[in-house]
């Protein structure tokens, strides 16, 4: 096998794709950045739950999440890490074997070459023919652009109620000064004693 062996991988922004190989009767992953390629002896979910549980929330979690953002509840992607934008969709069920991992801020385009393959050419100008159907990809893509603009609105309409709290402008004073109405009153109780 080519690439660089790990252990356990932890997903970053420069990360393009994960792969599954058969090695030894055993599945392992195929890891491809944008400079380098490693090996892990873990399977593709297993590095993707070590990924989510890296940066601070188990998979199921971050599963959930994407539930409660889009409607769907198969093969659904997800958010492994919002503050560099790293979102991952998957080509199959995650635990089947023929599962791939890519992630969104990688991919500059994708064609259909067969009923069955396609390419996927990446920003750095590294492109890969797949296994997987254009229309299966088409349909995941879909949904982690979906899952992208439905958080990233959330955010947005956050940072907007934010900026109007704090340039909120303070309540309307009486242009006169309450002192005058404070001694009058205080007046008008003496005359009445």
């Amino acid at each position: 096998m080519v690439g660089i062996e790990i252990g356990k991988y932890v997903v970053n922004p420069f990360t393009l794709f994960i792969e599954p190989v058969e090695y030894d009767k055993k599945l392992y992953s195929r890891i491809v950045e944008e400079e380098e390629e490693f090996i892990s002896p873990f399977n593709p979910i297993q590095n993707i739950k070590h990924s989510c549980s890296y940066y601070g929330c188990d998979y199921e979690s971050k599963r959930k999440g994407t539930k409660l953002l889009i409607d769907y509840s198969r093969k659904l992607p997800i958010v492994i890490e919002p503050i560099n934008g790293i979102y991952a969709f998957c080509t199959a069920s995650p635990y089947n074997v023929n599962c791939y991992w890519f992630f969104l801020n990688q991919i500059k385009d994708y064609r259909r070459i067969s009923a069955k393959q396609i390419v996927v050419i990446f920003y750095n100008g590294y492109s890969q023919t797949f296994p997987i159907s254009y229309n299966s990809f088409h349909s995941q893509f879909a949904k982690v652009l979906t899952l992208q603009n439905n958080l990233l609105q959330r955010v947005e309409h956050s940072r907007k109620k934010m900026f109007y709290l704090e340039k909120k402008p303070e309540s309307p004073k009486a242009s006169e000064s309450n002192e005058f109405y404070s001694k009058d009153s205080k007046n008008s109780k003496d005359s009445k004693e």
